[in-house]
């Protein structure tokens, strides 16, 4: 692949990460950190804007990188309006709905900025700003979608862009052809998403932030609706201070106040039985959720594959083997690889390897 120089670019909700690739090798990567202080004067993550794009700009200077001679920026995407998987060329539109996600999807995420960054980067420098593979990345089965409720229907919502990275890694150590053969893919993180893979077309999969599927780090996961109904009218919380329960105060944080699994198991070794239950129960729950992902594939599974931050974990993923290891081979890829992943579909958009998908028109 052509040496291009690509800057990649992936907001978070309390620091922004930035590195530089050039031929496929990465130059330099960097942590910005905003202090939470700083980002509570600000009343929602849109109006962050300026803060991220001054402070990124600083850290380019100190670097010495000047972005006019850039090839491409690439930048992870939010919540936009659902999309095939691909790269997308960061757009006026896809920019106007990441404003106003809340009325697309009810609540706003720090990856809106990406495009909103890259967009600005886009007209002050004149180069092209790229997105792929956005938490919206919706390729489910019809089937997949019926909730049982009517007025209710399954979102995809996941971890896509570290789970198709994992999938190319897992097809290239297998040496298979992604198009001819199905995996399960577990991404691991402070929310957990268990996708079905047909085919190399992602076509079930929980909602990993405030859905269904197993219980992770900090996230609830799937709950009995009757108990749910009685949290919810019990005059207790607001709405908001529900859902920011069941998105970060709940899982490993809810019951033993850490969603840091290294703690976790720092309290199992000195002895501590709860600490063991409970993560136990952690990944109890995805393996559960595998093995309904293998019935979505009809058993017909080439690899399990295993990945996220919480997969450093031995003790989780041997759990986790030993449950689900009768469906297929399991593959453990430790940490995440959207960094790379976004650098690479830049890098394949130049060259001409990959086609740029149209946001709005797929």
């Amino acid at each position: 692949m052509t040496s291009f120089a690509v800057l990649v670019i992936n907001p978070g909700s309390t620091s922004t990460k930035i590195a530089l690739f050039k031929g496929g090798d990465k130059i330099f990567e960097d942590d910005i950190i905003h202090p939470e202080a700083e980002l509570r004067k600000f009343p929602d993550i849109v109006s962050q804007l300026p803060l991220r794009m001054d402070t990124l700009m600083r850290a380019l200077r100190e670097k010495s990188v000047e972005p006019s001679r850039l090839d491409a920026v690439c930048v992870r995407g939010g919540l936009m309006r659902p999309v095939k998987s691909g790269v997308y060329r960061v757009t006026e539109n896809m920019a106007e709905d990441l404003r106003n996600s809340t009325s697309i999807w009810g609540r706003e995420h720090a990856s809106n900025l990406g495009p909103l960054i890259g967009l600005q980067m886009a007209r002050e420098y004149g180069i092209p700003a790229f997105t792929a593979d956005p938490v919206v990345v919706d390729e489910m089965d019809d089937t997949a979608r019926v909730s049982g409720v009517p007025e209710i229907k399954r979102r995809s919502l996941l971890h896509a862009l570290n789970i198709r990275e994992q999938i190319r890694r897992a097809a290239r150590d297998l040496g298979v052809n992604i198009s001819l053969v199905n995996f399960i893919a577990a991404h691991m993180g402070g929310g957990t998403t268990v996708a079905a893979i047909r085919r190399g077309r992602i076509v079930d999969v929980n909602n990993a932030l405030l859905g269904m599927g197993p219980f992770s780090p900090q996230r609830a996961g799937a709950l009995p609706t009757g108990d749910l109904l009685d949290m919810a009218y019990s005059g207790k919380y607001t709405k908001q201070e529900l859902q920011r329960k069941l998105v970060y105060e709940s899982g490993l944080a809810g019951y033993l106040g850490t969603g840091d699994v290294r703690e976790v198991e720092r309290h199992i070794d000195a002895g501590d039985e709860t600490a063991a239950l409970i993560l136990s129960a952690m990944a109890y729950q995805v393996s559960k959720e595998i093995g309904a992902m293998a019935s979505a594939l009809c058993g017909d599974v080439s690899a399990i594959i295993l990945t996220g931050g919480v997969a450093f974990s031995g003790r989780v993923t041997g759990m986790i083997k030993e449950r689900v290891s009768f469906i297929a081979p399991v593959l453990v890829y430790p940490g995440q690889a959207e960094m790379e992943a976004l650098a690479w579909y830049a890098a394949a958009v130049l060259s001409g390897e990959e086609q740029i998908l149209h946001y709005g028109q797929d």
